[in-house]
């Protein structure tokens, strides 16, 4: 084996290129990932994938609507204007789909189309049903999904058909859609307990062959849905599970470009947003989300992570503005209660608040040890600490001067704020105090001990 020697440095090495922290950390490859198809070696390059116009689809409206109660008119609204500046005018956040069955349906359609926007694009979703697709055609959408589930428990235990029935029945509608002038979307619900040889290939290839003579703006899309969060990001995984084989059946053997493959999948087993990112470097171009991953049973992929994901991939920001996820969480917060976890990352909270003493002391000495990325200037959230008996002197310190908005050589030492260290602890060792200390608590301590510098920071505020 070989031997490696310690290496002193006389400046440190802090991988800037990796952690730029004026971004969120650049996701690097090193070489191609080698997977076995059929007993064949195939090769996946996840560096194509920052070179592609990789983007997030937004479901929200609909598969998000399915875990809770409705949005009223006014809140999808709001939801959809923020969506947009979140995304930029690029379009990192693509579509947004919504049902189009009741009068609110419609009504949430319009005002949101009333608003001008470019991005997200508005598209439908329906069951292969003919008579559904009318009510797309009556919103004037361009574009819809339509559910083709393609497992054998969908197809023969919830359709009670054959799958040569179900395919000639999905391709009746797929083939009315195109004649009405709109793209269809086909939704491969459950493929990851498919048939993949059997029933999904020679179904996209009839798909395939339908719109082969069309513009390439007008052929079919095709969303992988992993309904039931089977999918499986790792290398070796065998069919149906496997995500990079999935991917390579669509585009190698299917022969649909990137630009047409879409995935959504579901946190069953904690794996969504891992799945999810897989299916961007081996492939597919959208990656559908919700916010929040507030979805169906376990939800979706977080559509806040998504982009932030694409930032490190594509090593640049691309016009989003992250600021929105923090107006987001507040709006969320402030309209339908605690729907977010305290600790969620990017949203909750607490995501970047430090309750350790040992974490706080590092945030003290250098804000880029224990902080993400630089999330006050990207996401209008200055790491924070909570006082407990775990945070130390250096816990107040940083809480104290925070508060007090002094910088540098003007922050207060440790040893000016000990005296408020020191009624922290005789809260919980002399009180039997179990809960986290207050901010309302703190003031009071800090316009006690320090009311000179406490009146300068109520000035400054105001």
């Amino acid at each position: 084996m070989k031997e490696y020697e310690i290496r002193d440095s006389e400046k440190p090495l802090l991988f800037e290129d990796t952690f730029p922290y004026t971004i969120p950390p650049l996701i690097r490859f090193d070489g191609p990932i080698k997977e076995t198809v059929d007993e064949k070696e195939r090769v996946f390059d996840p560096r194509q994938a920052a070179a592609r116009d990789i983007h997030v689809t937004d479901t929200t409206f609909r598969d998000g609507q399915q875990s809770r109660p409705p949005y009223s008119v006014e809140q999808t609204v709001r939801i959809f204007e923020m969506l947009s500046r979140l995304g930029g005018k690029k379009g990192i956040v693509r579509q947004t789909e919504f049902f189009v069955y009741t009068k609110q349906d419609r009504e949430k359609i319009e005002s949101c189309r009333a608003l001008g926007l470019k991005y997200p694009e508005i598209t439908g979703w329906i069951r292969a049903s003919t008579g559904e697709l009318l009510r797309i055609k009556e919103t004037g959408l361009s574009e819809t999904g339509i559910l083709t589930s393609c497992s054998d428990y969908h197809i023969f235990h919830k359709l009670n058909k054959t799958r040569k029935q179900a395919a000639s029945d999905y391709l009746k509608v797929v083939e009315a859609a195109l004649s009405a002038g709109i793209r269809p979307r086909c939704h491969l619900e459950d493929i990851t307990r498919a048939d993949i040889t059997g029933f999904v290939v020679p179904f996209v290839d009839r798909l395939e062959r339908l719109t082969e003579n069309m513009p390439e703006h007008s052929r079919v899309k095709i969303r992988l849905c992993d309904t039931m969060g089977f999918g499986l990001p790792y290398p070796g995984v065998c069919e149906p599970r496997s995500v990079l084989k999935l991917l390579w059946r669509i585009r190698e053997e299917c022969g649909v470009p990137s630009d047409r493959i879409e995935w959504h999948g579901h946190n069953d087993f904690h794996k969504v947003h891992a799945n999810g990112v897989c299916a961007w470097i081996c492939g597919a171009d959208a990656l559908n989300a919700t916010l929040f991953g507030i979805g169906e049973r376990t939800g979706n992929p977080p559509l806040e992570g998504a982009v932030i994901e694409l930032i490190s991939l594509k090593g640049e920001i691309g016009g989003a503005d992250l600021s929105v996820i923090t107006e987001l969480a507040d709006y969320y917060t402030d309209v339908f209660g605690p729907v977010i976890p305290p600790s969620y990352p990017f949203a909750g909270r607490d995501f970047n608040t430090t309750r350790a003493g040992i974490h706080a002391g590092g945030l003290r000495k250098n804000e880029r040890i224990y902080n993400v990325f630089d999330t006050t200037a990207l996401l209008g959230r200055k790491p924070r600490v909570a006082i407990t008996d775990k945070s130390g002197t250096d816990g107040v310190a940083v809480w104290v001067n925070d508060f007090l908005g002094l910088e540098g050589k003007n922050r207060l030492t440790l040893s000016k704020v000990a005296c408020i260290q020191r009624w922290v602890m005789d809260q919980y060792e002399k009180e039997g105090r179990l809960t986290a200390i207050s901010e309302e608590e703190l003031q009071t301590q800090v316009r006690r001990h320090f009311p000179e510098e406490y009146k300068r920071s109520l000035n400054r505020k105001r």
